[in-house]
């Protein structure tokens, strides 16, 4: 297998990838921490310098685009400033923006961490999360359906943070436009419309998010019990593969009668930001060039292991991955 690397990461470049969904603005405040406010009692960090990166759906549209497919973002965002930020770092990645809806009825998501020696001290959210208006949801669909029907791209990526893009009707119309095509399409879901995506290909949520979205109590895990939530979840949805982050016990996945864990690989882990957002574009594109859902999986599972060794939202290094995916797979 390891011969075969070295094609199929050069392959990722012929892929064209739509990612749909919240985007935000990650604002990273960094400083130093030596002495508690009188004021209060709480730290006084004393402000080095500050950074700002793209998070949301436009990390995972990051990671795609790290990996060398041509990329597409789909997303509602606010007509302010942070939207010109957002944009610009877009552009900078080379990640096609021109299809974002600008909206003067929402303001963009922006997340501002305050960090001191590697550690969250505070995190401060700027965001509305109500439904995005009617007009703003044609817009959205209608300059995706071109999209598609013009491009027709390997797989679509539906990266949900319940931020407000999405609703039932428009993910039930994008997926079925994706179906027209033949186009593979792959959910990060969250609990608002955790069981609206029916037929999809991949459905990638955590243990928490599974327990919400479909209202069960469990504690230890074996393959037993998540074939048992891979059949409650395909009575709802009819998904084709489920792929279940398990945190520090890897990942499993399922398809038909076909099950399995794929244990994760010890690391140091700093930051857990945006591990999953790495997870599903990188499963995500290997399925779509390969269809073997156990190399996506063992390779998707790598990545998140990597990018959890750094501090904040970061997008996986082609050439790490392939050396980590010829070392372990």
């Amino acid at each position: 297998m390891a011969n075969n690397f070295d094609k199929l990461f050069s392959d990722f470049s012929s892929l064209k990838v739509a990612v749909v969904g919240d985007v935000m603005l990650d604002t990273y405040w960094w400083g130093g921490v030596d002495r508690i406010s009188p004021e209060a009692p709480v730290p006084v960090v004393s402000l080095h310098h500050k950074e700002q990166r793209i998070g949301g759906a436009g990390n995972v549209a990051l990671n795609t685009a790290s990996l060398g497919a041509e990329t597409t973002l789909f997303t509602v965002t606010g007509d302010d400033n942070e939207a010109d930020v957002l944009l610009s770092l877009l552009q900078q990645q080379h990640i096609d923006a021109k299809y974002i809806v600008r909206s003067s009825e929402r303001i963009t998501t922006n997340k501002i961490r305050i960090i001191s020696r590697n550690q969250q001290m505070m995190r401060l959210d700027s965001e509305v999360s109500n439904e995005i208006s009617d007009e703003d949801r044609e817009n959205l669909y209608n300059s995706f359906s071109k999209y598609v029907k013009k491009y027709r791209p390997a797989v679509v990526i539906f990266e949900d943070y319940d931020k407000g893009v999405f609703s039932g009707d428009l993910i039930n119309e994008m997926i079925a436009l994706c179906k027209e095509y033949d186009i593979v399409t792959t959910v990060d879901p969250k609990r608002k419309n955790f069981l609206n995506y029916k037929n999809v290909d991949i459905f990638k949520p955590n243990l928490k998010e599974v327990k919400d979205g479909l209202n069960m109590m469990f504690d230890d895990v074996d393959e037993k019990l998540l074939n048992q939530v891979h059949a409650e979840l395909y009575n709802h949805i009819q998904q084709k593969i489920s792929l279940i982050t398990l945190s520090d016990k890897g990942v499993f996945i399922q398809k038909g009668s076909y099950s399995k864990i794929i244990p994760t690989h010890i690391r140091n882990i700093a930051d857990v930001s945006g591990a999953g957002d790495t997870v599903i574009a990188v499963a995500s594109l290997v399925y779509a060039a390969t269809k073997d859902i156990t190399l996506a999986a063992e390779m998707a599972n790598i990545a998140g292991g990597l990018v959890c060794e750094e501090v904040g939202t970061a997008a996986i290094q082609k050439e790490r991955l392939m050396d980590e995916c010829k070392k372990l797979i």
